[in-house]
């Protein structure tokens, strides 16, 4: 695609993500395609396993269309796992059926040392090629949406092996030896810049960092391992695509949003723990906002769904805001209540 996504004016998230107001404001949810869609569950019993499905071209096309087909969402985001990348540089990433992500530990020099240098993006064709089939099969004005973990959270489940509650394996690894924990990082920041950039070039129209533990980090890490991180990513893409439109969602960290803000962001991810009005505020103008409703009322549905509905629309009246959950939406959502989410919004 074109360095400048700004090209085409249908799609209306790139329109947000270049500082416009536009209302009703466009809407997607951050794990739209996923265990809530029978049609979903089909495609992962034909796969057979979370990994392949991420890794076959024609199936993560397939359950990436899944929610446009059955709701029009106004953005599709790439089906993957931010752990690709990490399996790339070697630390053999798998899915364990209700045990979570697995990797092998990366602890020390010595096992970093025996990852790849550099992010070899041949292990990543199939999710490239699921790009490019994803954005030819799309409508014209529906935005593609590539992404990758930010660094620090990468870091925390390599380090870890796995998901862990407070990160606790990651944050005493920066402590015990700051050093490499400074190289995984840097590691993973050129991986991403080159990951992020071959997304843009096989066809996606704005991308993501998902910067999911951001909240664990005490405040005298925030700016070695998130912050800089982060802002050396986005330099490092538009460098290449100058135009390239680029989210931060930076989860649990209410308290910083203007300093994620200045990393270059086009948009702010808000989460479902954040006053949004408060938020928005905190933002330099033309920086646009993203979420921030709760994922546990679009489960619940109801009137209550519409009232909370109608505040985030409320707080975010008037200026450049992406509608969406403040985190990934909950398995057990009934599809009838996403439909009259979507519904009240597009009545706004």
């Amino acid at each position: 695609m074109a360095d400048n996504p700004r090209g085409d004016e249908a799609r209306t998230i790139l329109r947000v993500l270049g500082g416009e107001a536009v209302w009703p404001p466009p809407v997607w949810v951050m794990r739209q395609a996923g265990r809530y869609l029978p049609e979903y569950l089909a495609t992962r019993a034909e796969a057979g396993s979370f990994t392949k499905l991420c890794y076959t071209p024609a199936l993560a096309t397939e359950v990436t269309l899944q929610p446009i087909r059955r709701y029009g969402f106004d953005g599709a985001i790439l089906f993957s796992d931010i752990l690709v990348v990490p399996d790339a540089l070697g630390a053999e990433f798998r899915l364990d059926a209700g045990e979570g992500p697995r990797l092998r530990p990366v602890t020390n020099r010595a096992e970093l040392d025996a990852l790849a240098p550099g992010l070899p993006l041949e292990r990543l064709a199939p999710v490239l090629d699921a790009v490019r089939r994803i954005r030819a099969a799309l409508p014209a004005e529906t935005t593609l949406l590539g992404f990758c973990g930010a660094p620090w959270t990468v870091a925390a489940y390599m380090v870890a092996g796995r998901g862990t509650p407070e990160q606790r394996p990651a944050l005493d690894a920066a402590e015990r030896d700051p050093g490499f924990m400074r190289a995984l990082i840097d590691l993973l920041v050129r991986s991403s810049v080159d990951y992020l950039c071959a997304q843009i070039e096989a066809g996606a129209d704005a991308v993501q960092i998902f910067e999911s533990h951001g909240g664990a980090l005490p405040d005298q890490l925030v700016e070695p391992l998130s912050l800089g991180p982060i802002a050396a990513i986005v330099a490092g893409v538009r460098t290449r695509h100058p135009g390239a439109r680029i989210i931060v969602f930076p989860r649990g960290r209410a308290d910083r949003l203007a300093d994620y803000a200045a990393t270059g962001a086009s948009c702010i991810g808000i989460d479902q723990h954040t006053d949004l009005a408060r938020a928005v505020a905190a933002l330099p103008p033309g920086v646009a906002s993203q979420g921030n409703l709760d994922p546990e009322v679009l489960l619940a549905g109801g009137e209550a769904l519409d009232r909370a509905v109608d505040a985030v629309l409320d707080a975010a009246r008037g200026r450049p805001h992406v509608f969406n959950l403040g985190h990934g939406i909950i398995k057990e959502t009934p599809v009838e209540n996403v439909a009259r989410m979507i519904a009240r919004v597009r009545a706004a």
